[in-house]
């Protein structure tokens, strides 16, 4: 196995600053994520640079604040509508310090809206292809009770089969990433939806820590229902907080929140999962997520890798 990084998770640094970090933890390959064409503009002041670290309290749940400067604020997010010379910082950046770019990553879930977002799509496959990526990300349908799944289930099929043409015209393959609030929050339900697609064009990302939210399933037995469509890993953590105060509201139920960890300190058991990944031969990229802000990014890439290693 190799590792990687997500750009998302690293709001505070520029490619070039991402990639020296990466290759100085020893880390092999970068996912770069693409800002969609609804994400707020960029925000390339300093003010946003440094992350907050995260306070393991139920009361104030401040990895928000951090996930938003991911999605918003992010340093190292390409857009595919900008002049030439801000797509050429990201190849570059790549070259110079002998990263693997593994994928383009657009959105991972969206309020269905037909094959709208096909856009979305050919945009990732053009960067993709000017990056030398390996893959580009498509997205699953969020499931919010107010469409059937079974009709959430064709209308995704109806997706993956026109977005996998164009995957096919480019030749780049697409990931469909299991994640909670979607019709894929398991590797069963997944599964589901790739089994009829060749694995060759259509794999699935494997994500333990948003199986902790929603779609825990053993995970040797996920990895072996997915078999060939096992594509790739991203690796975070997560644990449940009870919501502050004593008394129970309204409905009689104790109310739980999700919270983003460091990879050691959350509820994925990830020497487990590594040796899971290893019984059924897997040998690709796993690849760090970590939402939690809890340390600097080049002090979050280093924890990540030395720990990944002593598993691997």
């Amino acid at each position: 196995m190799k590792l990687a990084v997500c750009s998302f998770v690293t709001p505070e640094l520029t490619p070039a600053e991402l990639a020296a970090a990466a290759k100085a933890a020893g880390i092999e390959g970068v996912e770069w994520r693409m800002k969609d064409s609804h994400t707020q503009q960029l925000t390339q002041t300093g003010e946003e640079r440094t992350p907050r670290p995260i306070q393991g309290d139920a009361s104030s749940l401040k990895e928000i604040t951090h996930l938003e400067r991911c999605q918003r604020h992010n340093l190292s997010m390409i857009s595919p509508d900008q002049e030439e010379t801000h797509i050429t910082q990201f190849r570059q950046a790549a070259e110079d310090y002998g990263l693997a770019v593994l994928s383009v990553s657009p959105a991972v879930y969206y309020k269905y809206d037909g094959l709208g977002n096909l856009s979305e799509i050919k945009k990732a496959l053009s960067l993709a292809e000017t990056l030398d990526a390996q893959s580009i990300r498509l997205s699953s349908p969020l499931y919010d009770r107010t469409q059937h799944f079974h009709e959430l289930f064709d209308l995704q099929i109806e997706y993956l089969t026109a977005a996998l043409a164009l995957c096919k015209q480019y030749g780049i393959k697409g990931l469909m990433e299991i994640h909670h609030k979607t019709i894929a929050p398991s590797a069963s339900a997944a599964y589901r939806l790739c089994e009829k697609f060749d694995p060759q064009w259509l794999g699935v990302i494997y994500d333990p820590g948003n199986m902790v939210i929603e779609g825990y399933e053993n995970y040797r037995m996920g990895m072996q229902l997915l078999g060939p469509y096992l594509a790739h890993v991203h690796v975070k953590n997560a644990f449940w907080l009870k919501h502050a105060g004593d008394a129970v509201p309204a409905g009689g139920v104790t109310e739980w929140n999700p919270v983003w960890s460091d990879t050691q300190r959350g509820i994925v058991p990830w020497t487990q999962v590594i040796e899971d990944l290893k019984s059924v031969g897997y040998d690709g990229y796993v690849s760090l997520e970590d939402f939690s802000g809890t340390y600097p990014a080049g002090q979050m890439m280093r924890r990540f890798a030395d720990y990944m290693r002593s598993l691997i």
